[in-house]
């Protein structure tokens, strides 16, 4: 039994390592295309930035065709093995020297860690089939939430290209649990109401503020990450523990002089681990708390 798990274990960092550098191809092709649509509107964008990630966005996303951002030399297929490739040239390109830097590595050993912690912290069992197709949703969701981390991380921006996706996977595992639970009543109602806490609060606050206070990104992403938890109580911890990763960063960084009351936090990143949190351990925290008050 032990075996099997460090077999699954083993599978699941690899596959993760691989996803993650998906992500990461992802993200820059994601942002070379922004960068074009943008500089059609008329709006103005960083010439340095838009002459090194134009040629990526004619790439489809299909198409395996990664290329060095510095020199553009098409990599080879031993260039693009996850993690392995990058420790290899020391963090440069093979072709030019250039640094590649730290986002590529990161992103790959981020979404291996989420696999296997998600595999190791899972609050189910995952024998049965409809036990595994959740958790298969919840990894294939995680990928997702990887390249709206990074990309709202770097440039304070959701992208709508994934997060429809995003979304229609999160609707997909949300009717899947429901159709599954023994009260389907009980289980949309929970749904319910976690959407209005993670998604229609942020659209009260977004609607007051006129988009001030926070965007419209992170409303529909906290829509997806309510289809995912299903539970309104998961969805309150999500919201809390996004809150409290926040203030962690926030209050410090203000201290140091690091971040003003004019810094603006992308929150995308915190709600995203906020549910992550509720997922992983949020079941353990409603027990103990409900173990030491009733």
């Amino acid at each position: 039994m032990l075996m099997e798990q460090i077999i699954v274990i083993i599978g699941l960092a690899l596959l993760g390592l691989v996803m993650g550098s998906f992500a990461g191809a992802s993200v820059w092709r994601l942002r070379a295309r922004q960068l074009v649509e943008d500089k059609a509107d008329g709006e103005k964008v960083d010439k340095k930035e838009f002459k090194m990630l134009e040629p990526l966005s004619k790439v489809r996303f299909a198409e395996d065709r990664s290329q060095c951002l510095h020199c553009g030399h098409r990599l080879k297929w031993y260039d693009l093995l996850p993690l392995v490739s990058w420790v290899g040239t020391r963090g440069k390109c093979r072709y030019c020297h250039e640094k590649i830097g730290n986002f590529e590595p990161l992103i790959e050993i981020g979404v291996a860690v989420f696999f296997v912690a998600s595999y190791v912290f899972w609050p189910e069992a995952i024998h049965t089939i409809p036990q595994m197709a959740s958790f298969i949703l919840w990894l294939f969701a995680g990928v997702l939430l990887a390249i709206l981390f990074a990309y709202d991380l770097k440039w304070s921006i959701l992208p709508n290209r994934v997060m429809f996706p995003l979304i229609g996977v999160a609707a997909v595992s949300a009717a899947f649990a429901a159709f599954s639970s023994l009260d389907l009543a009980d289980t949309l109602i929970n749904i319910a109401i976690a959407v209005f806490l993670l998604s229609g609060l942020y659209l009260i606050l977004w609607l007051i503020s006129k988009g001030q206070w926070i965007g419209f990104g992170d409303v529909k992403l906290g829509l997806a990450l309510a289809l995912l938890l299903v539970d309104w109580k998961l969805a309150f911890i999500a919201l809390f523990a996004a809150n409290l990763i926040g203030c962690l960063i926030v209050i410090p960084g203000m201290l140091s002089g690091k971040l003003t009351r004019k810094t603006r936090v992308p929150f995308g990143p915190l709600l995203i681990l906020g549910a992550i949190v509720a997922v992983w351990w949020g079941n353990a925290v409603l027990t103990a708390y409900f173990s030491l008050y009733f």
